[in-house]
């Protein structure tokens, strides 16, 4: 029987792309709109990774404005229809990522995206990004009942994508990727560059990059040492 090929699973906003000028925008079209402050836009990238509803919530906390659930969900559906039609205006994909894809993939992985990002959304953006075609998978925070830091969230994406489980690693950039990571058992790379209140080397992943040159070698020390474990069939 056929083994299931080896899979990277990559968050989003903060790890494939630059995100933070179009989610903070519409951050702060929400908060103007409500006649607040609006935040600046490299004040405010730290407040994204766990969904647009966190980010809400923190962006009028960051302001010292109360939110009330019954507000909250208002807003939110604000957001995702202000967000929806201005999803690509500033984002792009960081530096290299083309290249570590086109890497992996020549080392026999798989692709997915696992994101906090509304699913619809997520396929939009990388979509005009030009590189939806090149995922098995891209599950977001509907996709699923449960979401990262839930480590479901993570197996149920390798499920999808028909990766092998065994042969997973995960590459993000905050808290909830590698806790996420951590409680499914799967090794995960951390990159410098994203999203995060905390920088990722104090977060305990498996190694940590600064640039996709090096993803691949970071990809590689981790998966064959986690496939010399698994029993010989």
């Amino acid at each position: 029987m056929t083994k299931p090929p080896p899979i990277a699973v990559f968050d989003l906003d903060g790890t494939l792309a630059e995100t933070a000028g179009d989610l903070v925008g519409t951050l702060n079209v929400i908060l103007q709109r409500e006649g607040l402050q609006a935040l600046p836009v490299e004040e405010a990238r730290d407040l994204i990774g766990a969904g647009a509803k966190a980010l809400i919530q923190r962006g009028f906390s960051a302001v010292g404005e109360p939110l009330t659930t019954e507000r909250l969900e208002t807003l939110f559906v604000d957001f995702l229809d202000h967000y929806g039609h201005h999803i690509c205006d500033h984002s792009h994909l960081y530096p290299g990522v083309i290249d570590a894809l086109d890497k992996l993939e020549a080392m026999g992985f798989r692709l997915a995206v696992c994101t906090n990002k509304v699913e619809g959304h997520a396929v939009r953006l990388l979509e005009a990004l030009g590189v939806a075609p090149r995922f098995a998978a891209i599950c977001g925070r509907q996709t699923f009942p449960f979401s990262k830091p839930d480590p479901r969230h993570i197996t149920l994406t390798i499920a999808q994508a028909g990766g092998d489980p065994e042969r997973a690693v995960m590459v993000g950039d905050s808290r909830a990727d590698i806790d996420a990571a951590k409680a499914a058992g799967i090794p995960v790379v951390a990159v410098t560059f994203g999203y995060t209140d905390t920088p990722v080397q104090h977060l305990g992943p498996d190694r940590v990059i600064s640039h996709f040159e090096d993803l691949a070698d970071a990809v590689s020390a981790l998966v064959p040492a986690r496939a010399e474990l698994r029993p010989a069939s």
